[in-house]
C-alpha cells in the first residue's frame, strides 16, 4: 500500500506558528512520526507541504494511479479551494482529511471544509496524532478489498 500525505500552507511553520494553538513539534517531526508510523504498518508513504494551491492540485493529480490513499491537511485551504476538492475527485483516489486543531472550535469561517465533501473522514483536534489515525483508517480501508 501507498499513501501520499499532503500538506497545506503554512504548516512548514509548525513549531513556530502559534504553538498554543498547534503545538510546538515541528513539521520534520511530523514527518518522521508518519514515517516511522508507515514503517511500522508496512506502509510506503510520501509526505508533500506546499504554500501554494496549484502545486497541492498537480501532486494529487499527479497520485492518480500511483496512490492508494491520500491523507490531507490543506490547512487554510479547507475553507477556499474548490480547485482542490475537484482535484480529489477526479483521480478518486480514498482520502481522510486531518486538522492539528480543532477548527470546530475556532473562528466561524474554519467550519467550512470544502473538502470534506470528498473525504471519507475528517479528523480534527487530535494533533500530530490525527495523522496517524488517518493512515490507520486507509490501511483497514485497504484491507477490506
Amino acid at each position: 500500500m501507498k499513501i501520499l500525505v499532503v500538506n497545506g500552507p503554512n504548516l512548514n511553520l509548525l513549531g513556530i506558528r502559534e504553538p498554543d494553538i498547534y503545538g510546538k513539534s515541528t513539521y520534520a517531526s511530523l514527518v518522521q512520526m508518519i514515517k516511522d508510523h508507515c514503517a511500522k504498518c508496512n506502509v510506503s508513504c510520501e509526505c508533500f507541504q506546499s504554500n501554494h494551491e496549484g502545486d497541492i492540485v498537480d501532486k494529487i493529480q499527479n497520485a492518480y494511479s500511483r496512490f492508494d490513499g491520500i491523507v490531507i491537511n490543506p490547512a487554510a485551504y479547507t475553507h477556499t479551494s474548490v480547485a482542490i476538492l475537484d482535484a480529489l475527485k477526479a483521480v478518486n483516489i480514498p482520502t481522510v482529511e486531518v486538522h492539528i486543531s480543532n477548527v470546530n472550535s475556532r473562528e466561524e469561517f474554519r467550519r467550512i471544509s470544502y473538502v470534506s465533501l470528498f473525504a471519507f473522514k475528517t479528523i480534527v483536534g487530535k494533533g500530530f496524532e490525527g495523522y496517524l489515525e488517518a493512515i490507520d483508517l486507509l490501511v483497514n480501508l485497504n484491507k477490506d478489498k
